[in-house]
Parts: structure tokens; C-alpha cells; sequence
């Protein structure tokens, strides 16, 4: 259930007729990189040209001919790399908006975003899911995307806090992370064992109401210790999701979401496995100084977490983080406030 920030990837695009792909950023030391569209293979790049050049590659692998022209790709970004914000899904999914103009591909926002995530997943070599693309090409202003991504459908909830005396911060905690290095891999192999053990086609398909039950039959079937905690990290998420949705829709105090945050948190350190002690002191600093509710966003192992507060209380949570980051000899971090953003769009 994401929404977009307010931060953005911007590409600007121009038709080629030599089959050669030229990127630049403004961002990234070093000029142009020259590729021949006809030469991308999967993971034959590592750095960061990968990710637009993995677009490319999807676009043409999937029938669309008219790309192999190529194109003059020029990027810049705001959306603050390795921080657990999707920057590599904004700029795959910008590039792919563009591109899918340029040459008038006609593809749906969604489209478009299973395009990126099979770059990433293929061409990049990240198994990342789909909703970071989705976000980034499909989210609208005021709204949080509660999206199935079995079968892709989308509902846009409406997610304003500012009308209801809230804040949303995000704490980038300037620990960086990569989804590529492995640990996300190994964790959702895990997932995948589960469910085999489970009989089932995605731990999704497990009620919450039958968890218990579940737990016990992996490990009557000798699933280790790992296998289970990952199951049930998945299944209680799963259910945190569902009972914001509610909260959401049916115009409920929409600060009972904190604890769910916290709520979640704890179980992404303790069964998932993928939180780190500057995350973990960002929840327990803002939640001792009144937040409503905190967790870690994003890929886990560093990057950042969200904080829900009163709108009074933002300026003093975020400094009792600061403060307690400073306490343990931590790089500051960077504290910002978050608003339901619009996705990718056509600026002229």
C-alpha cells in the first residue's frame, strides 16, 4: 500500500535512427554513455546505466521494434538514491513513459510498470516485485495504492492527513542498501519454500485466522525456524495492510494506523530480518517522543522509515531522532515530510 513523495525523476528524450542509446545524468559523474540497443544483454551492466538501459531492452524483448532506433536519454533526480525510496523503479518507470511516447507504444501505466520490474528482475538482476514500479507509475495525488499484485488491479484510497491534523515524516537514515547484494533474494526464496511446504501458490493464500495452524504443519513438515518466521512476517503484513484499507475507507480515526506502523515494524526486525539498529532507533526515538507510529520503509538493511505524528508534535519528533542518532554516535539523518504525490506524467 504505497503512495508517491512529492520527489521526482525527470527525463528528457529525443529520437535516434542508429540503433544507439545515449544516457547522461546530471546526477552521476562522468559524460554520456553510448550502448548499441541491439548489444544490451542481462547483467552485462553494473552500474547505474542499467536500469534505463534495462527499459530499453524490455521494451524491444517484448516485441516493441520500434525502440531498437534508439534515443538520446538525458535524466535527472531528486528521489534520494539508496535510501529506501524507490529511486531505481522512478527512473525506470520515467524512462519507460518516456520512451512509450516518443515512439507512441500505446501501453497502460500498468504496462508499464511490469515492463520495469522485468528489467530489474532480468536485466539488472534485482528480484524486486512490482509494487515500486506500480507507485511510481500509477499513484494520484491524496491517495495510497492499495494494490493486488497478483492480478494487478488497483484501488486509489484516499490518504489525507494534513485535513486531519497529521504529518507524515520519513527518516532517510543515510544507511545505504541494495536489493541486488542478496538478502532479498534469500528471504523470498524463503517465502517460496513456505509456501511449497503449505501447498499453496503464495503465502497470500493463507488466512490470518489459520496462521497458528500453518505454522504448526511447517513445522511438522521440518521447515526450519527461518522458513517459519518468514510466513509469518508475510501473513501478519498482509493482514496490517488490510486493516489500514479499512480504516481508511470506512472514515475511522485514522490515527489508530500508528500502532499498525509500529506494529509492523517490529515484526519486519524480528521475523523478516531485515531492519538495522539506525532504523530500529528511528521507531523507538519518535514513538518515546509521541509519534503515533513508526516503521522501515522500503528494502530493509538501511535506507529509511516513516513516522506518523500530530502536525504540532513533527518538528519535536524529528529532532528527538536527530538528537538520539547524534546519542549514538550515528550519521544524522535527513528528516522530511512526506505528501501523497502524483506518479509519472508528460511535462511539456
Amino acid at each position: 500500500m504505497p503512495f508517491a513523495l512529492p520527489h521526482t525523476a525527470v527525463a528528457a528524450v529525443s529520437r535516434r535512427t542508429d540503433g544507439v542509446v545515449r544516457l547522461h545524468s546530471s546526477d552521476v559523474e562522468g559524460g554520456v554513455v553510448e550502448l548499441r540497443v541491439d548489444a544490451l544483454l542481462p547483467e552485462s551492466d553494473k552500474n547505474w546505466t542499467a536500469y534505463p538501459a534495462g527499459v530499453i531492452w524490455a521494451l524491444r524483448d517484448a516485441g516493441h521494434a520500434s525502440v531498437s532506433a534508439g534515443a538520446d536519454i538525458h535524466l535527472t533526480s531528486t528521489v534520494p538514491t539508496g535510501a529506501g525510496l524507490s529511486s531505481s523503479a522512478a527512473l525506470e518507470v520515467v524512462v519507460a513513459l518516456a520512451l512509450n511516447d516518443l515512439y507512441e507504444l500505446g501501453l497502460e501505466r500498468w504496462q508499464l510498470a511490469r515492463l520495469c520490474q522485468r528489467a530489474e528482475n532480468v536485466y539488472v538482476g534485482a528480484p524486486t516485485g512490482i509494487m515500486d514500479q506500480t507507485a511510481s507509475a500509477c499513484c494520484t495525488a491524496g491517495h495510497a495504492l492499495f494494490l493486488d499484485t497478483r492480478d494487478l488491479s488497483q484501488d486509489q484510497i484516499p490518504f489525507d492527513l494534513a485535513a486531519e491534523g497529521m504529518r507524515l515524516l520519513v527518516v532517510d537514515t543515510q544507511v545505504k542498501h541494495s536489493h541486488s547484494e542478496g538478502e532479498y533474494g534469500k528471504r523470498r526464496a524463503g517465502c517460496e519454500r513456505g509456501a511449497e511446504l503449505l501447498e499453496v501458490t503464495a503465502l497470500r493464500d493463507v488466512a490470518y485466522e489459520d496462521l497458528d495452524a500453518a505454522l504448526t504443519r511447517l513445522a511438522d513438515a521440518g521447515a526450519d525456524e527461518e522458513v517459519r518466521r518468514l510466513v509469518r512476517h508475510v501473513v501478519t503484513e498482509d493482514h496490517r495492510v488490510e486493516r489500514v484499507v479499512r480504516l481508511l475507507k470506512s472514515g475511522g480515526d485514522t490515527r489508530a494506523i500508528g500502532p499498525i506502523l509500529t506494529e509492523g515494524h517490529a515484526s519486519l526486525r524480528d521475523d523478516f530480518r531485515v531492519s538495522c539498529p539506525e532504523l530500529d532507533l528511528v521507531v523507538e526515538a519518535a514513538v518515546d517522543s509521541g509519534a503515533l507510529g513508526a516503521r522501515m520503509t522500503g528494502g530493509g538493511f538501511g535506507g529509511s522509515a516513516i513516522v506518523l505524528v500530530e502536525a504540532e508534535d513533527a518538528d519535536r519528533v524529528g529532532k528527538a531522532v536527530e538528537e538520539a542518532f547524534g546519542a549514538a554516535g550515528f550519521t544524522a539523518p535527513r528528516v522530511f515530510a512526506a505528501v501523497p504525490s502524483a506518479g509519472a506524467r508528460r511535462v511539456k
